[in-house]
């Protein structure tokens, strides 16, 4: 399986680890407080972003090995004598 196409499976809130990433590492105002947050001052790092990039990706390419590697789920349908389950005769 391709690296991208891997990467793309291990899904945070909706998107792919990338595109949360990106999604959540952007400069943004709050409207009520005009706060500033500037994911670019969490570090004096000049290589964090491009470094969490790489963590994010292979803890995603990790888990969908993982999950891959997991044996099938065998679902088991409840025997209920006849009626619902969990419900009173």
């Amino acid at each position: 399986m391709e690296t991208q196409s891997s990467a793309r499976l291990y899904i945070v809130n909706g998107r792919s680890a990338l595109e949360w990433l990106i999604y959540m590492y952007q400069v943004k105002t709050d409207k009520d407080s005009g706060i500033i947050n500037d994911p670019n001052l969490y570090s004096d790092d000049p290589r964090y972003v491009v470094d969490l990039i790489k963590r994010g990706t292979y803890v995603a390419l990790d888990t969908v090995k993982l999950v891959e590697a997991l044996p099938a789920l065998e679902e088991v349908t409840p025997n209920c004598g006849g009626h619902a389950c969990g419900l009173a005769k």
